[in-house]
């Protein structure tokens, strides 16, 4: 044993999750191969320490000798000032993180000339945001998708992959490819069985960043890792011909309505890549009719006045019928734990208040 994270706990109660010394160090292998991190690099470090994302990057800094900026809070005009005087060079960030920052007013005309690379991962991000931030920062971009469980990142998206205009614009979307020692599978949740290529289940995952265990907790244990070290993720997603992942959502957070699956995080890209949209939410709510519905909860962008009927009727050119919110309710912000997740379980508790589904 060398580290011991508490799970995040967006979906239950935080469990302790018990990394080795051999889990750090396949853990850390991958950042100075796909990120080019080494001893003169400068690491800003603007995540929680005690979340994976943030202490795990400020380890696999110090592991390579490099100099790490710790940024206590994410004041975003702040962290624009920082980069530019502490000449940062290589930094993780969360979506939201990316989103705030291309906010600030003359972003685009700053100085990122010291960055060579920025990680980022822990929660989905839209197309449009991965765009922007490519286009304004001018460097290698590389997406992370892990867990406390896996060490953090187990996928990655490499930059070479981060193609705006040419062929693989799709893998955009993806979460990536295992890291070098790792192995992804997607499982029919029904069946047990891998998932035919293109079909949506459950991402499993093994290799030697899988977690010894949860401490004392041997039942949570053995129903996240199977017997053959297959660390079962929650998050449903798919597997394309090319072996790339792509996120779908999570398993808990999935819309059925009526006989049909809705995964928030497809209806979510299809809303931010409104102009009106600076932030958005889709959760299930209940209906007599269909049992759930997707609902919208929506931050404007300052100085829009976009309408309910506006966004839906955006939606229906560019989703399929079942999967278009049904509702549209306006908030000033996303409630958000300190990783950048957005807290579904909360939006979603005062529509299922005295009823039986599962929500968080």
């Amino acid at each position: 044993m060398a580290y011991q994270l508490y799970s995040s706990g967006t979906t239950g109660h935080p469990k302790g999750v018990q990394l080795t010394q051999a889990n750090l160090a396949a853990g850390f292998e991958l950042y100075p191969r796909a990120m080019g991190l080494g001893r003169d690099s400068v690491s800003m470090v603007a995540m929680p320490l005690y979340h994976i994302g943030g202490g795990g990057w400020l380890l696999a800094g110090l592991v390579q000798g490099a100099t790490s900026v710790l940024v206590r809070d994410v004041d975003p005009p702040a962290v624009v000032e920082l980069i530019e005087t502490q000449r940062i060079t290589h930094a993780f960030v969360v979506p939201a993180v990316l989103q705030f920052l291309l906010a600030v007013p003359g972003v685009a005309e700053r100085d990122f000339s010291s960055l060579v690379s920025v990680l980022y991962g822990a929660s989905p991000i839209s197309e449009t945001v991965l765009a922007s931030s490519i286009r304004t920062f001018g460097c290698d971009f590389v997406q992370a998708y892990g867990l406390t469980e896996t060490t953090g990142t187990v996928l990655y998206l490499p930059a070479a992959d981060h193609d705006l205009d040419g062929p693989h614009r799709h893998r955009l979307r993806a979460a990536g490819i295992p890291i070098p020692g790792s192995r992804a599978r997607v499982v029919d949740v029904a069946t047990g069985e891998d998932a035919a290529v293109g079909s949506v289940g459950e991402i499993w995952v093994s290799g030697p960043t899988v977690m010894k265990g949860y401490w004392k907790l041997p039942d949570q244990t053995a129903e996240t890792i199977s017997a053959d070290g297959w660390l079962r993720t929650g998050d449903a997603g798919y597997l394309d011909a090319d072996g790339y992942l792509y996120i779908h959502d999570r398993v808990k957070d999935m819309i059925v309505s009526g006989a049909e699956n809705v995964y928030p995080a497809e209806v979510e890209n299809v809303l931010m890549a409104h102009p009106g949209v600076a932030d958005v939410a889709v959760i299930g709510v209940p209906d007599e009719r269909w049992g759930e519905t997707p609902k919208a909860m929506v931050v404007r962008a300052p100085g829009t006045e976009v309408s309910a009927d506006e966004l839906l009727a955006f939606c229906r050119e560019r989703l399929a019928r079942y999967k278009v919110p049904t509702s549209v309710e306006w908030l000033t912000e996303l409630p958000r734990n300190p990783s950048g997740k957005v807290l579904k379980k909360d939006l979603r508790a005062p529509y299922w208040e005295g009823r039986t589904r599962f929500v968080g």
